[in-house]
């Protein structure tokens, strides 16, 4: 494999693809929040909602992993 990661190219190309994993995973998470009836961030910190927290767990990591297999190819 060598030192190919150190060349510009490959390490910007890399730090591209990291950002817009992040934004594009951002936006499908704030689409998320928005489309369910109540707040989120109330019910999970201030109510302790364990298992709506489970489920929007859950929900980011498939978002991740289905970001991460789209920019991955």
């Amino acid at each position: 494999m060598g030192i190919e990661w150190l060349k510009p190219e490959v390490f910007f190309g890399s730090l591209l693809f990291a950002l817009l994993g992040v934004a594009i995973f951002w936006i499908c998470f704030v689409i998320v929040d928005k489309i369910t009836p109540y707040d989120l961030w109330g019910e999970i910190c201030e109510k302790k909602n364990v298992a709506l927290a489970i489920v929007v767990g859950s929900t980011a990591i498939a978002i991740g992993l289905i970001v991460a297999a789209a920019i991955h190819g």
